[in-house]
């Protein structure tokens, strides 16, 4: 009898680990199917210009949650950044105008990101041409290895007195990266990868990496902001 006790008592405790271990299994995929997908865009890349003397760079620090749909984002964050120098010596001159991003959408090593002005450098012609607020659209294709340049698009803003133009829409990437580069975070599945410009790399592997020095350029802090632009 007292055999048969002790086998009893082994069954129940053999069946109540497997259940307990069976419950934790099992919410380990619904754990992870509920986080929400992200994307990302950032880096800073010096775009082909007709006027090779002059140096026209793009930085972006961009970012957008999804819910259950899979095109348009719930949420996006971040800002980026359209400067022109030009000019040598003392004649030297910088444009500039920072973005708030109200708009990111991702697809493989394509990303489209728009914004509203939010400051600009002081004397910049956006400041009278501009309607406040306007909306400029950026586009990115992140080459893989072997698949040519890194290239970016502009959709410039609306003038006063024209239709501003629609949020997350931008032209076509028609101007190669000739320096610099970016770092783009798909939301999908594939969102486990990181787009280079040196190829494509598990994300492991591309989080492991340094950032590589000529493709950042941090967009500048508020402080920065305040002491050297104009706020709109």
């Amino acid at each position: 009898m007292h055999k048969t006790l002790r086998t009893a008592a082994l069954l129940i405790l053999a069946f109540t680990t497997t259940a307990t271990a069976g419950v934790a299994e099992a919410s380990t995929p619904v754990a992870h199917a509920n986080r929400t997908p992200m994307s990302s865009v950032q880096g800073s890349g010096r775009m082909d210009y007709p006027v090779a003397t002059e140096d026209v760079r793009l930085t972006v620090d961009a970012h957008a949650a999804y819910a259950a749909g899979p095109y348009l984002p719930t949420k996006s964050w971040g800002t980026f950044r359209l400067s022109h120098q030009y000019g040598t010596g003392q004649h030297a001159k910088i444009l500039w105008g920072d973005f708030k991003v109200d708009c990111l959408r991702t697809g493989g090593p394509t990303a489209v990101v728009t914004g509203t002005l939010v400051r600009t450098s002081p004397g910049h012609p956006w400041l009278t041409e501009l309607p406040k607020h306007a909306r400029m659209g950026v586009s990115f294709y992140v080459a893989p290895r072997g698949g040519g340049p890194s290239r970016i698009g502009l959709a410039a803003p609306s003038r006063k007195g024209q239709s501003m133009l629609t949020k997350c829409m931008a032209s076509a990437t028609d101007s190669p990266v000739i320096a610099g580069g970016y770092r783009l975070r798909d939301r999908t599945a594939a969102r486990r990868e990181a787009w280079t410009p040196s190829g494509r790399t598990s994300r492991a592997q591309a989080l492991s990496r340094q950032r590589p020095t000529p493709a950042w350029e941090p967009v500048p802090s508020d402080g920065e902001r305040r002491a050297h632009g104009a706020r709109l």
